[in-house]
């Protein structure tokens, strides 16, 4: 079929994992069986036992010319590992893909880059590996940098760039290749919310042009906002492909009950971008009697309250956005809401707390994205996909029907009045 721009058949990865086959060594043993090794008399080092790990497991799909394709799923569940076999970066260990026509990869900060090479030398260089003529980055020299907006920096080694500056410069030459596929992992998580805003509407613009966008991405705002058609993928498989909407709300909804805990301990959570430098160590999710829930009641008060550690870093932002099962964000809150709050110095270990008095939104399914940017919006610590719970109508609620999301996300307190005409 002409009008096909990707098709995998039957696409596997695994991967050889080495374990020890007992107790780690400790350094002081690793040391002395590497001395050990170069002796002739020496006894052979512990044997390692061998372990296939699956990353990918018979991914078969069909991606046509034009199509935005969202890929979403859990952190190792083969995101990353499929776009490396799309951009032909590794091999699979079974089956067959096919690409019709140009494609840019853009899956880590700064591949194709030289750290000793100056921004303006890496456009030429990471031009060239994307397969752009010297003529054709030429001519688009200047919107590259414009969009990237580095301009200041150009000519400085790129090793002194920060991630976020090497995201700028990474999205922005593959971005004006004009690709016929555009293929995007995760990190545009890396750069500040006004260039990601930024990033996805240039996506946008790609696929507006008949172009075919592959987008990874654990914003489910993002990918319901730019994607068309969604495919979940969880351990290796594709577990659904379809309308975006509709493979949302499945993944939205893969919770245990067992996760609706209202507690979360987010010390070692994968599922977070930013620079670290502020870390949210656990959060929890209290009723109006300050009782850990899972539940909150529509129009009562809810709590949320999570522990901070690290560095003092002036002029944070706190924030609070509350995601529906479809991946939209329905509620954003911000520490900046409150009148005449002042943080003071935030080094070291601190409780954040913060009240919603009558809850806003329509029952449904909900998790959480708790933030801390700086004031030029640059991500310190954000961690998504936490505190899942349910929203429902109070018991002593006046409306005759219950409110759910499909008749919108938030409801506010109002007035109505009824009057005759003579």
């Amino acid at each position: 079929m002409t009008n096909i721009a990707i098709q995998a058949e039957g696409i596997s990865k695994s991967y050889v994992i080495r374990h020890m086959g007992d107790r780690s060594m400790t350094l002081r043993e690793a040391i002395v069986n590497g001395a050990k090794k170069l002796s002739p008399r020496g006894r052979r080092p512990r044997s390692l036992e061998q372990e296939e790990y699956w990353a990918l497991k018979e991914v078969s799909f069909v991606v046509k010319k034009g199509e935005t394709v969202g890929i979403i799923g859990r952190n190792g569940a083969g995101k990353s590992t499929l776009l490396k076999i799309l951009s032909r970066v590794t091999e699979p260990t079974h089956g067959k893909i096919s690409i019709r026509g140009r494609d840019a990869s853009l899956l880590e900060v700064g591949t194709g880059f030289h750290p000793e090479l100056s921004g303006r030398e890496n456009i030429f260089l990471n031009g060239a590996i994307l397969g752009m003529t010297r003529q054709e980055i030429k001519r688009k020299f200047d919107d590259i940098v414009a969009f990237s907006e580095v301009e200041k920096f150009l000519d400085t080694p790129v090793k002194r760039f920060s991630s976020g500056m090497y995201v700028r410069l990474a999205f922005a030459v593959a971005a004006h290749l004009e690709p016929d596929v555009l293929i995007v992992d995760e990190v545009l998580a890396v750069g500040d919310a006004q260039f990601q805003k930024k990033c996805l509407g240039k996506m946008g613009d790609v696929a507006k042009e008949g172009r075919t966008v592959l987008f990874v991405s654990h914003s489910m705002g993002a990918v319901h906002t730019l994607c068309s058609t969604c495919m979940w993928i969880d351990e290796g498989k594709v577990r659904k492909i379809g309308p975006t909407e509709e493979v949302i709300r499945a993944y939205s909804a893969r919770f245990n009950p067992s996760e609706f805990t209202g507690v979360a301990d987010l010390k070692d959570w994968t599922s977070r971008y930013g620079d670290g430098r502020v870390r949210i160590l656990s959060a929890r999710l209290l009723d109006e009697a300050g009782d850990v829930t899972n539940t909150v009641y529509r129009s009562r008060p809810m709590t949320v309250e999570f522990v901070v550690d690290g560095e003092h870093v002036p002029g944070l932002q706190f924030s609070a956005v509350m995601v529906a099962a479809s991946g939209v964000k329905a509620l954003h809150l911000s520490h900046t809401d409150t009148p005449g709050l002042e943080l003071g110095k935030m080094a070291g270990r601190h409780v954040v707390r913060f009240t919603v008095p009558s809850l806003p939104l329509c029952a449904g399914n909900y998790s959480m994205i708790l933030g801390i940017h700086t004031t030029n919006m640059m991500a310190v610590d954000v961690v998504t996909d936490i505190l899942p719970f349910i929203a429902q109508d109070a018991a002593d609620s006046r409306r005759p029907y219950r409110t759910t999301v499909s008749d919108g996300y938030c409801t506010a307190s109002n007035h109505w009045s009824f009057t005759p005409v003579p």
